[in-house]
């Protein structure tokens, strides 16, 4: 199963966008809803491929600590293993959140233009007009605009990527 989701990684986008288009067509994915379900399915194999990674550099010690002192394994799971793993989970929700903000193709092959659903990309790309011609200051403010909640989100969670990036590095 783990090898399936990094082979995920591996095909191109573009070598499997017509047929999930059409699947997205036949199952009615033309709304936010089946847009969660498209990211949730094309980012799945990526935060699998990092999570397992630093789930094998944990030490069993620490889990077998753990069941000493009276956890089961849900209790391991939870205080013990999820703590050490904030920092991989705040780490793949910035590179998750930036490729799902600044997607410009899924958005546009499974929704389109013609419905009332449509992404800061696509809008942006839709002020280009049909001769050509652009309105670089709507243009420009709308980029603007757009670059500010993943800016923010980065910085919010600056701490934890520094955190984790600095733990795995000590090893003693």
């Amino acid at each position: 199963l783990y090898y399936l989701f990094v082979f995920s990684m591996i095909v191109p986008f573009q070598m499997v966008m017509f047929p999930m288009v059409k699947l997205a067509d036949i199952l009615h994915l033309a709304n936010p809803v089946g847009m969660i379900v498209l990211y949730l399915g094309f980012g799945c194999g990526l935060s699998i491929f990092m999570f397992s990674g630093f789930i094998k550099s944990i030490p069993l010690e620490i889990e077998e600590a753990a069941m000493i002192d009276g956890c089961n394994p849900l209790q391991t799971y939870f205080h013990i293993v999820l703590p050490i793993l904030k920092p991989t989970a705040i780490t793949v929700a910035i590179l998750n959140a930036m490729w799902i903000w600044n997607d410009y193709l899924l958005p546009y092959l499974v929704i389109g233009l013609s419905t009332k659903y449509k992404t800061i990309p696509v809008v942006i790309q839709m002020l280009v007009g049909s001769n050509g011609n652009r309105d670089m200051g709507a243009m420009m403010a709308m980029l603007v605009l757009a670059i500010i909640p993943i800016v923010v989100f980065y910085l919010a969670c600056q701490k934890h990527i520094i955190e984790g990036v600095v733990a795995g590095a000590v090893k003693g």
